[in-house]
């Protein structure tokens, strides 16, 4: 879904993210969209991770040049994203990482 400006701003039930160079990627809060529970935690754990991350508007364009994408939500808690239109991708390792921090983080390793 797009904001109001034409950024990506989610999916229907999930928050969305991007990778590229190997940092991480995801829309700003900016009262478009439901700022998930789930999402926040991400960002937390992946920058405690010494990962990059950016909360900014992002252009469909930037998706379609995404070495990754995966969402973040309640029900799929991270789960990679394999099509974007046409193309074909592959989970990568940024997504694996963020899933791994999260489960370690739900199942009180962290």
């Amino acid at each position: 879904m797009l904001d109001a400006l034409g950024n990506v701003s989610e999916l229907t039930t999930a928050n969305i993210w991007m990778v590229k160079n190997g940092a991480a990627h995801t829309p700003a809060p900016n009262g478009t969209f439901l700022n998930g529970i789930t999402r926040q935690r991400i960002v937390k754990l992946l920058r405690a991770a010494g990962v990059t991350v950016f909360e900014r508007a992002i252009p469909w364009r930037d998706f379609l040049e995404a070495d990754e994408v995966f969402s973040t939500g309640n029900y799929s808690k991270v789960s990679p994203i394999t099509r974007i239109e046409t193309r074909n991708l592959q989970p990568g390792p940024v997504a694996a990482k963020a899933r791994e921090l999260y489960w370690d983080y739900a199942h009180g390793k962290l």
